[in-house]
């Protein structure tokens, strides 16, 4: 087997996620554009795996622990999704970003100024 074609897609698996990470503003298209790089990792684990003829299958195995730290990572990220949009109403990254502690919401006035405004 040919390095070069499970090499490219992985390439093109990756861009592809990179992108996703990138330009998305859902945060669940950006945990799938997550899994995708991932997947493109696990792929080149295996291609060079067998390519190596390895006796052990180091690839194999750290391919395994790759996956299963993907399940957890993506049963988080959504839990933590899922209460961010149950909280906020949205899962826009972009209108996340005044969660901050100390930040207030564009046009929010301090207490203290809008009791002198009043006065």
């Amino acid at each position: 087997m040919h390095l070069a074609y499970p090499a490219v897609l992985s390439v093109l698996l990756f861009c592809t996620g990179l992108y996703g990470v990138l330009a998305r503003r859902n945060a669940i298209l950006v945990l799938m554009s997550v899994e995708l790089m991932l997947n493109a990792v696990n792929l080149n684990l295996v291609a060079f795996d067998v390519w190596l003829r390895d006796a052990l299958h180091g690839g194999q195995a750290l391919t395994l622990f790759t996956i299963a730290i993907a399940a957890a990572e993506i049963g988080i990220g959504l839990a933590i999704v899922l209460m961010v949009y149950r909280n906020r109403g949205t899962s826009d990254i972009d209108k996340l970003r005044d969660t901050a502690e100390g930040h207030e919401p564009a046009g929010a006035t301090a207490p203290a100024e809008k009791a002198e405004a009043t006065a």
